[in-house]
């Protein structure tokens, strides 16, 4: 591991993103659904062994994981990463950590006696369902985390789904804060954000924290902490924008006024991202294109707005270059990007 020169140290789920294009009505047969769901791990294998002997569905398998994905996105940035989480005894945790190590991240990574996690995004012309089986990385403690790791570190990163280990993420954010580390969390999810709202609010209270979230996952957080019930399910992302600017936006400005931290940055996909900081809102637009894929662009955003942290950039300089790398991951499957793809980024990563 490069030690004390590791800039961004990512901490959360260790996952083998599997992307496929299949017929729905073999899913409906699984009792695959819904958008986003968990599947048990053995009827998780039995698909990805089913997929590997079909050739039609174009399957892919990449390292994944949002702290996983921020760190690989990072070092694509120039930015020393490392990336930490528990993998099982197979040949996936190989392509995890092959693919990690190919571009630069260090992969320090505990091994369980289980297997390791794997999540499927399984695509059609006009719907994606992901189902999740997360295996070994559930195995991830506070254990597995030395205090060397720090050393040097400019910012951490948390994937929020640790918020259901309360010792571990208590652990990382003490650990980090007690160096002056500023803590980048991900919300995850708009179910993890409603139940984990007083959590996320404690951490901002006490520690120096970057809190990520998506439209969806702001408004419901804005939501459950004025217990009202704002609807997301049907809106566009127009008006989800004008009610986070009309709205959330006032409410939420109020945690960040007097000090540095927290920082809340909202992601807006198409419609750009607003950064609030120091009791001030920024807006940062951004042009919208018709995405591929919009697995990986959310993480891709982070990536880039932390690396421009780290080297002193101004926050709209920050979720300007968020949006813009972001883009770049609207037509690949998760984070499998080509060589050389984020090159011309490589002059504001100095």
């Amino acid at each position: 591991m490069r030690g004390h020169s590791t800039e961004l140290l990512c901490f959360g789920n260790a996952i083998v993103d599997v992307f496929a294009a299949v017929d729905f009505t073999w899913l409906d047969s699984l009792g695959i659904t819904e958008a986003v769901q968990h599947i048990p791990y053995d009827q998780a294998r039995q698909i990805l062994e089913t997929l590997r002997s079909d050739s039609s569905s174009g399957m892919v398998l990449t390292s994944g994981g949002a702290a996983a994905n921020v760190a690989k996105i990072a070092a694509m940035l120039n930015t020393k990463a490392a990336f930490s989480g528990c993998v099982g005894n197979d040949e996936l945790a190989g392509v995890l950590e092959q693919e990690l190590s190919t571009v630069g991240v260090d992969p320090l990574l505990a091994k369980s006696t289980g297997e390791t996690g794997l999540c499927f995004a399984f695509s059609s012309p006009h719907e994606t369902r992901i189902a999740a089986s997360p295996g070994a990385s559930l195995e991830f403690t506070e254990t597995d985390i030395c205090e060397e790791l720090f050393s040097g570190a400019e910012a951490v990163v948390v994937d929020g789904y640790l918020l259901d280990r309360g010792p571990l993420i208590q652990h990382i954010m003490q650990l980090a804060s007690s160096r002056g580390i500023p803590v980048a969390l991900d919300a995850a999810s708009v179910f993890q954000i409603r139940e984990k709202t007083e959590a996320v609010l404690h951490y901002s209270r006490n520690y120096p924290l970057i809190i990520f979230m998506n439209a969806d996952e702001a408004i419901t957080f804005y939501s459950t902490i004025k217990k009202s019930s704002a609807r997301i399910e049907t809106a566009s992302e127009r008006e989800k924008e004008m009610l986070i600017l009309k709205e959330v936006c006032p409410v939420l400005k109020y945690m960040t006024e007097g000090e540095i931290f927290p920082i809340i940055v909202i992601k807006l996909g198409g419609r750009g991202a607003v950064v609030l900081a120091g009791g001030t809102v920024y807006r940062e637009e951004t042009f919208t294109i018709i995405p591929r894929n919009t697995v990986g662009a959310g993480d891709a955003f982070c990536a880039a707005f932390l690396s421009a942290w780290i080297r002193g950039r101004s926050i709209q300089e920050c979720a300007d270059l968020g949006n813009r790398v972001a883009r770049q991951f609207l037509e690949v499957p998760g984070t499998r990007i080509k060589d050389g793809k984020l090159k011309s980024f490589a002059k504001y990563f100095r």
